[in-house]
């Protein structure tokens, strides 16, 4: 891709992707400068629009962090791949139940039904106990996941660590979404679709078939951050 065919729309959706790295690398602007090989001034002036963005800038991000090309210049795909979303597996006796509180709140809720609003469905009344893991925000909100739609990279039973979408224009296509419609909720992969006001939301599981929703029916959505893998074998 080269700068003669990156229009200003385009120039401004990278920016933006480029400040979700940012932040989920968990580092300041000048250190994540750093990381690239970039004057931390220069990524400042890209990032404010003062400079635009350019093959330099874009290779310089894919080579020192392992990010997709084509998300960063497209936002299709996923950022690192399926295999890089965050795992990691725990037992039983690493839950603390929920008269002791350490770590990130678990909340008793099935993310595959019931049409109650976030404000409702994350009250404190809620919390069945909690978990403490590295990588995982204590702001973070813990569910858990039931049916085989997502296996093998979700499993019935597993927990899955969220971040709230403040901006539910702006969608990572391809990342994985816990979404609340009218009717029910449910955990997919969120897809471009070919008409703008709709998307796209697939399983993992080749057993299900795609679903097209309208935008506007999307009452909320919260991006899934880290899978838990709960092992009771443990």
């Amino acid at each position: 891709m080269t700068n003669s065919k990156i229009d200003m729309q385009q120039q401004r959706e990278i920016v933006e992707r480029i400040k979700y790295l940012i932040r989920e690398s968990r580092v300041p602007q000048y250190k994540f400068a750093e990381r690239i090989g970039m004057n931390a001034c220069n990524l400042s002036k890209h990032l404010g629009g003062r400079l635009p963005v350019s093959d330099i800038l874009l290779n310089k991000i894919v080579v020192n962090t392992g990010v997709s090309k084509r998300w960063l210049c497209t936002g299709e795909d996923t950022p690192y791949g399926k295999e890089k979303l965050p795992s990691v597996i725990v037992s039983n006796d690493d839950i603390f139940k929920s008269t002791v509180r350490k770590g990130t709140p678990i909340y008793d809720i099935d993310v595959t039904a019931g049409p109650d609003p976030r404000a409702m469905v994350f009250a404190n009344d809620n919390i069945v106990g909690s978990i403490e893991l590295p990588g995982v925000p204590e702001d973070s909100l813990i569910v858990k996941i039931s049916g085989d739609s997502m296996q093998p990279i979700i499993n019935n039973g597993d927990l899955v660590a969220l971040k709230k979408v403040n901006n539910p224009e702006l969608i990572y296509w391809g990342q994985i979404y816990v979404l609340l419609l009218e009717d029910y909720r449910m955990v997919k992969f969120v897809r471009k679709h070919k008409d703008k006001s709709m998307v796209i939301l697939r399983s993992e599981n080749p057993d299900y078939d795609d679903i097209e929703v309208k935008r506007s029916d999307i009452r909320d959505m919260m991006i899934v951050t880290n899978i838990i893998h709960v092992d009771t074998r443990m």
